[in-house]
């Protein structure tokens, strides 16, 4: 690595001047390299990429939908009726055949005959039962519970629909007996089939009560059953009564 000269002095070999030499550099670039000048440079070099992100949602401006109340206006003199609710007992009095006197037009209804019918409609009331059963020819087509009237008050025999009104009054009572089928006259009162009464206030007479006698005579069927019975029946079935 080193060598005597001729005049008795040492010699460094070429390369040993390599050395401090690979040392300059490596020092010089360790500090170029950890600068903030070196760190600019770099960056403006080298360009990295921006990472990115998808949005899958994004802000709407909704307007708030907007509800105006139409007034309603009642007038001063126009009255509301209160609603009443039916009482669980009734009280309830029978007319008996001859306790009403009959003049004119009625005295004939109740000496009436009977309408013919040549008809197959058919219609059997059972009171021991409290049930009807609707026949057409031999064929039973409607089986309903009805309700007669208390203390035996329903007669009992053969007879026919001789009346068909759609909403029937009771002034007795003050009662309206929708579906209206009369059957027989009792003094000057016509008993009849019909469905639950309604009061003058609007309430439903005898409703939960079919199936058991309440009614003043007449034969009580559920408002839906009366309509169906109403339409089918003709001037003239035949309504037998029986125990």
């Amino acid at each position: 690595m080193s060598a005597l000269s001729a005049n008795g002095r040492f010699r460094l070999s070429p390369r040993l001047w390599l050395i401090p030499l690979f040392i300059g550099i490596g020092f010089s670039l360790f500090f170029f390299v950890t600068s903030s000048a070196s760190a600019s440079m770099i960056n403006e070099l080298v360009v990295l990429p921006t990472a990115t992100h998808e949005n899958t949602w994004a802000y709407a401006n909704i307007p708030k939908p907007t509800y105006t109340a139409t007034p309603i206006i009642i007038p001063t003199n126009t009255s509301i009726p209160a609603v009443t609710e039916t009482p669980g007992s009734i009280s309830m009095a029978i007319v008996e055949d001859s306790s009403v006197p009959v003049a004119g037009a009625a005295q004939d209804l109740v000496h009436a005959s009977v309408p013919s019918y040549g008809g197959s409609k058919y219609i059997l009331v059972d009171i021991s039962e409290q049930h009807m059963y609707v026949y057409e020819g031999d064929v039973l087509i409607y089986s309903w519970i009805t309700s007669t009237g208390i203390h035996n008050a329903t007669r009992t025999g053969i007879f026919a629909v001789q009346s068909k009104i759609p909403n029937a009054y009771g002034s007795t009572w003050n009662i309206w007996m929708p579906y209206w089928l009369g059957i027989y006259w009792s003094g000057g009162l016509e008993n009849g089939i019909h469905a639950l009464p309604i009061l003058s206030n609007g309430a439903t007479l005898w409703a939960g009560f079919l199936g058991r006698p309440v009614s003043f005579g007449c034969i009580v069927l559920g408002t839906y059953e009366a309509q169906v019975l109403y339409d089918w029946a003709e001037i003239g079935t035949p309504v037998e009564i029986q125990w």
